[in-house]
C-alpha cells in the first residue's frame, strides 16, 4: 500500500509510484529505471540531475527489498556537433571530425582515453562511483555497431510512414516562444534546432527516398552528413551519398551496422527495448514536438510504453549562467566533489523535488550550505529533525547498499577553510590549529579531519582570489598602534589578559565577543537582549581593528579561528605586547 503523501518524501512518493506501474507492466520482473548521458564534453553538475533522480528512486525501491536496474545510457554514438570551448588540449583542427560518431573523434591531447567519447565518460563514472550510484553503463556505440538493435532498426523503417505522420502533427505547429529561464540544455533539443548540414537530427531525414527515421555514417569520412536516396523494403537495400566527401555506396540494412536511429525515434526505441519504467526529462522536453512528448506516441510503434517520471528543473551554479556540456568551461560532478563531501552534493539533489531548481555553490555560499548540513546531522542525530529533513539526510550519507565513507571528526568547514587559508599547506601548523579548538578533545591526526579537512583546502586554493587570501603581518603595526586611542588600547588589554584562560574556539568566541560589552560595563555572559543596539557597533569596530592589527584588512576569516591560527606568541606581538 502506498505511504500517506504527508508523511513521506518525494523519493518515496515517486518509488510507491514506480512500484504500482512495474507490477502493472512487467510483474515479478526487476524494475528499470533509465538515465542517457551524452559524453561530448564535460558531464555537468545539470547533467547529474539525470542521474541522480533515477538513482534516488531506484535506491528506495532496493532498502524496500525490490530488484532494480538503473541503466545508464551513454550516448556516445551521437554525432559530434561542435568544438567545446575551454577545455584543455583542444584547438580548432578539431572541427574536422565535425559530424562523426563521438567514439570516432580523438580525445583531448594528453588524454588517456581512446576517444572522446571515453574521455568525458571516464570522469562521470568515477565521480558516480564516489557519490555510490549503482548502474548498469549501454554504450550505444556498442549496441549500434554490434547489430543488437537491428530488428528495431527495421521495424522502424517499416513503420516509417506511422512515424512520418505522428512527427507532422508537430511540424506544422508554430514553435512557442522561448521562456526567459535557465534550464538544462538538452544536447539533442539543441541538434534539433541547428541541423546537422545535411538533414534534421531530430526528426530524420525527407530525400529523394521520403522520409527515413536512420542516419547512415558515411563509409569514407565516417561523418552522418549523408542522404538516404533510395530504399528496398524487401531487399533492405539502402542507398545514400555523403555530402561532405561525396562518397556513395549501397548496403542491406539487415547486415549494416554504421548507422542510428534519429534522436526522436532512438529514445522510445530503448524504452521499448529495454522495458524502461522510470525516466526523468529535462524541463526542455515540455514544449510541444519535443522528443519526450513525441517519444509517448511512437513508442507505441515498438509494443512499449513511455516511462513514468518527472520533468526535472535547472540546476545552477553560483555566479555561473546556464549550464551546457558541449560549450565547456562548466562544473562537473568531479569539480564539485573535489571542494565538498559526496553526503553534501547527494544532499543538495535529495533534498529539493526534481521541478525545483537549486543552485551549487562554488562560492562563499559553500560555507553557509555546510553550516546547514552539519545542523541538520545534528538534528539527526538528537531526534528533532522533521520526517521529510530525516529522509533527506539519509539519503546522502549512504544507499542500500551500506553508508558512505565520512570525515571522522566533521569540524566547521568554514573553519577548515580559515585554517587551509592560513597555513597554506603546512599540515603541522594546521593540525596544531585544529586540536586546539577543543583542547579537552584534542585532533591526533589531521587524518581525522579529512576528507574534508582536503575539501575546504581545495576550495581555498582554487575558488578564493588571491586578493581575498589570508596573510598574516610579519610585524606589528606600529603606526596604528600608536595612534589608537584609550578605548582601542584598553579593549586591546582586555583581549591580551584573556588570552591564555579561554585559547579554544568556544573560549576565544566568548572573549572576542565580550570585550566591548565588558568595556561598555555590561557581563561578558549578557545577552543581545540584555544589552543597547551601539553594543553590536562596538563589536565590529572592535573586530576592524584586530583585523587590521593581525592581517592589514578590514575583515577576515572567523576571529577566533584566525587568533588559534596566529598562536598566542604571535597574537600578543602583533597587538602590542
Amino acid at each position: 500500500m502506498a505511504l500517506s503523501t504527508e508523511t513521506t518524501d518525494w523519493v518515496s512518493r515517486f518509488a510507491d509510484e514506480v512500484i504500482e506501474e512495474s507490477e502493472r507492466r512487467a510483474p515479478g520482473k526487476p524494475v528499470v529505471v533509465a538515465s542517457g548521458l551524452s559524453p561530448s564534453g564535460p558531464i555537468h553538475l545539470g547533467n547529474l540531475r539525470e542521474v541522480m533522480t533515477p538513482h534516488l528512486v531506484a535506491d528506495e525501491l532496493r532498502r524496500r527489498g525490490h530488484q532494480v536496474r538503473h541503466l545508464i545510457s551513454w550516448d556516445d554514438y551521437d554525432r559530434y556537433r561542435k568544438v567545446p570551448q575551454g577545455i584543455e588540449g583542444i584547438d580548432d583542427s578539431w572541427a574536422e571530425h565535425i559530424g562523426k560518431p563521438l567514439t570516432s573523434v580523438p580525445a583531448p591531447r594528453g588524454s588517456a582515453y581512446p576517444n572522446w567519447a571515453e574521455h568525458f565518460k571516464a570522469a562521470m563514472v568515477e565521480s558516480l562511483a564516489e557519490l555510490g550510484v549503482e548502474f548498469d553503463g549501454i554504450s550505444q556505440t556498442a549496441q549500434y555497431t554490434s547489430g543488437v538493435y537491428r530488428e528495431q532498426i527495421l521495424h522502424a523503417i517499416r513503420h516509417r510512414g506511422d512515424i512520418d505522420a505522428i512527427l507532422d502533427q508537430y511540424r506544422t505547429k508554430k514553435a512557442p516562444a522561448k521562456k526567459q529561464q535557465q534550464k538544462p540544455l538538452d544536447e539533442a533539443e539543441l541538434e534539433a534546432a541547428e541541423g546537422s548540414g545535411a538533414a534534421n537530427e531530430d526528426d530524420g531525414s525527407s530525400g529523394s527516398a521520403g522520409y527515413f527515421p536512420y542516419k547512415p555514417y558515411c563509409g569514407n569520412c565516417e561523418k552522418d552528413l549523408t542522404t538516404v536516396t533510395s530504399y528496398v523494403d524487401d531487399t533492405t537495400e539502402l542507398s545514400y551519398t555523403c555530402t561532405a566527401c561525396g562518397f556513395a555506396e549501397t548496403v542491406r540494412l539487415n547486415e549494416f551496422n554504421r548507422g542510428k536511429l534519429v534522436w526522436k525515434v532512438d529514445w522510445p526505441m530503448r524504452w521499448a527495448y529495454e522495458g524502461v519504467v522510470f525516466e526523468p526529462s529535462g524541463v526542455d522536453h515540455s514544449s510541444p514536438g519535443s522528443s519526450f512528448q513525441v517519444g509517448g506516441q511512437i513508442v507505441g510503434i515498438f509494443g512499449g510504453k513511455q516511462p513514468i517520471g518527472p520533468m526535472y528543473a535547472f540546476v545552477g551554479i553560483s555566479g555561473m549562467a546556464k549550464m551546457s556540456s558541449s560549450k565547456g568551461g562548466v562544473p562537473t560532478a568531479a569539480d564539485a566533489l573535489k571542494i565538498m563531501e559526496p553526503q553534501l552534493l547527494r544532499w543538495l539533489y535529495a533534498r529539493r523535488r526534481p521541478n525545483q531548481s537549486f543552485k551549487i555553490a562554488f562560492d562563499q555560499e559553500i560555507q553557509r550550505l555546510y553550516d546547514e548540513w552539519d545542523k541538520l546531522d545534528a538534528k539527526v542525530t538528537d531526534g528533532s529533525a522533521l520526517p521529510a529533513d530525516i529522509a533527506a539526510h539519509s539519503r546522502a550519507v549512504g544507499t542500500a547498499a551500506g553508508e558512505l565513507p565520512r570525515t571522522v571528526r566533521p569540524l566547521p568547514y568554514r573553519t577548515l577553510a580559515s585554517v587551509a587559508d592560513i597555513t597554506a599547506g603546512h599540515e603541522d601548523q594546521a593540525l596544531r590549529i585544529l586540536s586546539d579548538l577543543d583542547p579537552e578533545n584534542p585532533l591526533g591526526s589531521l587524518d581525522e579531519a579529512r576528507p574534508r579537512y582536503d575539501k575546504a583546502e581545495a576550495w581555498i586554493n582554487t575558488h578564493v582570489p588571491a586578493d581575498q587570501r589570508t596573510v598574516v603581518r610579519a610585524e606589528a603595526d606600529a603606526e596604528l598602534l600608536k595612534s589608537l586611542d584609550e578605548d582601542s588600547r584598553q579593549s586591546l588589554r582586555l583581549l591580551l589578559d584573556g588570552l591564555a584562560d579561554h585559547w579554544s574556539l568556544d573560549g576565544l568566541s566568548h572573549l572576542v565577543y565580550g570585550v566591548p560589552k565588558v568595556q561598555a560595563g555590561f557581563s561578558a555572559d549578557a545577552t543581545p537582549k540584555e544589552l543597547p543596539p551601539e553594543i553590536k557597533t562596538a563589536q565590529r569596530t572592535f573586530f576592524a581593528l584586530l583585523y587590521h592589527l593581525l592581517v592589514g584588512r578590514d575583515t577576515g576569516p572567523r576571529l577566533p579561528t584566525l587568533l588559534l591560527a596566529v598562536g598566542q606568541e604571535r597574537v600578543r606581538a602583533l597587538l602590542g605586547e
